[in-house]
């Protein structure tokens, strides 16, 4: 697909649907896998790992924290060592810990799937763990190709797998992936984040039930209108809707 293609409405609409295929993913995440870089970087990994003597000292090293961000999709993690060390070695059974406190919640969701508290560095060694690093960080050269091709894309494809997790409008606020996505979708300005969170929340719930999240026909709904409103918004001010009515939007 061009990027031209991508583009426009009926492009990004068209791409969406495209990708969402699990046949399409795949063959992509296959194609992916060839990509020596990624095998040159798991290995890196690995020996760093298995020289660091824990798991703190580990983290210090960037290709492991970078390695890790990237593919548990939290690529700032590289750049904020200090806040990922802390949070990724947070015990989740302690309510204080800065996991638990974090309102991005994929710092916690890291700190479970990876449990530095109880394992240590042998979690990172642990080939089970470095095949789930591996697979994300197909995912996030996936979504990096998705993102050139069609703006948001990337975006609107994790929404589809996210969004049943939020049960109020501060859990879409709070979501890294969720909130451009729905606030997008909904029309909601940039400014809204100058407001106060229950501001912003009553924005959100004016506009949306998000209970409707647990209906994937809703979810690919809501994705589709934001990929919709970017690629409108990025043609200067002169929106090309051409075929959009094929997908049941009103143009």
């Amino acid at each position: 697909m061009s990027a031209s293609l991508g583009g426009t409405p009926g492009g990004a609409i068209s791409a969406f649907r495209r990708a969402a295929l699990p046949a399409e993913e795949s063959r992509a995440l296959a194609r992916i896998a060839k990509e020596p870089d990624l095998a040159r970087t798991m290995e890196q990994f690995r020996r760093a790992v298995d020289r660091a003597p824990d798991a703190r000292t580990a983290l210090r090293d960037p290709r492991v924290l970078a390695g890790i961000g990237q593919a548990l999709g939290i690529p700032q993690a590289a750049t904020q060592p200090g806040l990922a060390s802390r949070a990724l070695l947070s015990d989740l059974t302690k309510p204080g810990s800065v996991a638990n406190n974090l309102p991005d919640k994929r710092w916690k969701e890291a700190a479970a799937s990876l449990k530095l508290a109880t394992a240590g560095i042998q979690s990172l060694r642990d080939p089970k763990v470095q095949a789930t690093l591996l697979d994300g960080l197909r995912r996030a050269r996936l979504r990096e190709e998705q993102d050139m091709q069609t703006p948001g894309l990337g975006d609107a494809l994790e929404f589809r797998n996210r969004a049943a997790r939020a049960k109020t409008s501060f859990d879409v606020l709070g979501d890294p992936v969720l909130r451009p996505v729905v606030t997008g979708a909904l029309g909601l300005p940039q400014q809204l984040a100058l407001q106060s969170v229950e501001a912003q929340g009553r924005a959100v719930d004016s506009r949306l039930k998000v209970a409707t999240l647990q209906n994937p026909g809703e979810v690919k709904r809501l994705a589709e209108r934001y990929l919709v409103k970017l690629s409108t918004s990025a043609g200067a001010g002169l929106p090309d809707t051409s075929g959009l009515a094929q997908f049941g939007f009103n143009v």
